[in-house]
């Protein structure tokens, strides 16, 4: 069983929509009350920035319509007439009124605004605590807190690209009066903060505090970031860091990596921590990532969800063409199937397939306290996910790391695990591909296929155009607060 690290009774930034980028006026950022020279209070407000990461508009129905439902992996689910919202997501009919793509825009400068506020703390607690030892947990807190705010950025220029840079807390008017900054300084910020947490956070915490971020998720998502700027040579350092250091590995059952019992597993480099078997905090107790995308119109209760993001006929295809028997048999999860853990999911289920990723039996869903997946983890980044960032770089022109892995090397520890055969002399379409099989349902399909210039090819069926659609439009709401704001090309 799983354990978690927070005690998160700290209070959370809770934004308001209708404030430019979701975040409060300076003012209005609680700090009174707080005892500065008292340890116990380091890490409240750096909980507070996990909690936010829970948001339903940072982790949940938004995220699988911009993440997922956009790729050729993915279709909306539910039924036709059902949220013509997310169908815009999948048919590429998206337009500045498109709410959820301002959720998405405030949710995740709310999870930058508690993360700032977090940062801004720390100074504070350096002010009141003089003990050695403590001011390196202060570091190390900042770090922490460093990587959110990174992590929210990562996204943030995935999605929109050009978008302002709010380091610290602001007022009102100052947020209102930003200006974009460009993708490249966008990412060197990441960077900056990345750079910042991996020199303080520790490589390891204790069991009673896995999920909490270390160095090497700080290495991991910074290993990411430099793949989508362009930086082979420094993705494929901080993957071979990874590679090199011998703490991960693995799983050698698939199944396992998304089970309950596989969270937080010596696979998982960054996840998306539930909290209803911890404590609860916050305006988001609990995560509803794996309830939006549960089977829809099943039974009992505690075993259905909304529908939403199901396998596409084009990955099923895509799996059946590579003689795909492993991954398969945890991604695709059929209606009319019983689950090994002796779950029926009914033929009476709206449609044919839903993630089987996020699919959590039913003795963890206690309807009473709890809804369908809500103790769920969402795996952002697995160590499967850094070998093909190495071979990836690698492939590009990167120089092989000291761990001596060729990127033949990389790809088949990969392909080992899925029993399929080796490959040598793998190009770029087999990183790309095997990426696809690997990391399906799990939100990367859309930005790979942007950032590698697929996109324009494979989801013209679906509407993409090039010189559009790798981009979300600047929300209308916060153009009306900030005149500032440019909005992308063809919207």
């Amino acid at each position: 069983m799983k354990k978690y690290i927070y005690i998160l009774s700290a209070v959370i930034l809770a934004a308001s929509c209708s404030e430019f980028l979701g975040i409060r006026p300076a003012g209005s950022i609680p700090a009174e009350g707080i005892d500065y020279s008292n340890s116990e209070n380091i890490f409240k407000p750096v909980s507070a920035a996990y909690a936010s990461m829970r948001s339903g508009n940072v982790h949940s129905f938004p995220y699988i319509c911009a993440f997922e439902i956009t790729s050729d992996n993915a279709d909306k689910g539910s039924s036709p007439e059902d949220n013509p919202t997310a169908l815009a997501f999948d048919k590429f009919t998206l337009d500045a009124s498109n709410s959820i793509v301002n959720d998405l825009w405030v949710g995740y400068y709310s999870v930058v605004s508690a993360a700032n506020n977090a940062i801004s703390q720390m100074s504070l607690f350096r002010n009141a605590i003089q003990n050695a030892q403590t001011r390196v947990y202060i570091d190390q807190c900042e770090g922490e807190a460093k990587t959110i705010r990174a992590y929210a950025y990562f996204n943030l220029v995935r999605m929109f690209g050009s978008v302002p840079i709010v380091d610290t807390v602001m007022t009102s008017d100052q947020l209102a009066a930003l200006r974009q900054s460009s993708r490249e300084d966008v990412y060197q910020f990441i960077a900056d903060d990345l750079d910042y947490a991996i020199s303080v956070l520790p490589v390891s915490y204790t069991s009673a505090y896995a999920g909490r971020i270390t160095s090497f998720t700080a290495r991991a998502l910074k290993a990411k970031a430099m793949l989508y700027s362009g930086d082979w040579d420094e993705a494929a350092l901080c993957a071979d860091e990874i590679i090199s250091s011998g703490r991960f590995g693995l799983l050698a059952d698939f199944r396992e990596v998304f089970s309950i019992d596989g969270e937080n597993s010596k696979e998982s480099l960054f996840e998306i921590q539930s909290s209803t078997l911890g404590g609860i905090t916050g305006t988001a107790p609990y995560i509803e990532y794996a309830y939006v995308q549960g089977p829809r119109g099943n039974s009992p209760s505690n075993m259905q969800g909304w529908g939403f993001c199901t396998p596409s006929d084009d990955l099923i295809a895509f799996f059946r063409l590579r003689g795909e028997v492993v991954r398969p048999a945890t991604t695709l999860l059929y209606r009319g199937t019983i689950t090994p853990e002796g779950d029926e999911i009914k033929e009476t289920c709206t449609n044919p397939v839903y993630n089987g990723k996020c699919y959590t039996p039913s003795i963890y869903n206690n309807w009473s306290s709890n809804g369908y997946g809500f103790d769920h983890n969402v795996r952002v980044m697995r160590y499967s996910d850094v070998l093909l960032i190495y071979a990836e770089s690698l492939l590009r022109g990167a120089p092989v790391g000291e761990c001596g892995l060729s990127a033949d090397d990389a790809v088949n520890l990969v392909r080992a695990r899925a029993q399929l055969p080796l490959l040598s002399g793998a190009n770029l379409q087999d990183v790309w591909d095997e990426r696809r099989a690997e990391l399906a349902m799990e939100e990367d399909r859309f930005f790979d296929l942007v950032r590698t210039g697929q996109a324009a090819t494979v989801l013209a069926p679906n509407g993409f155009t090039a010189d559009k659609n790798g981009l979300l439009p600047i929300p209308a709401n916060q153009r009306q607060l900030n005149p500032n704001l440019v909005q992308n090309p063809g919207y």
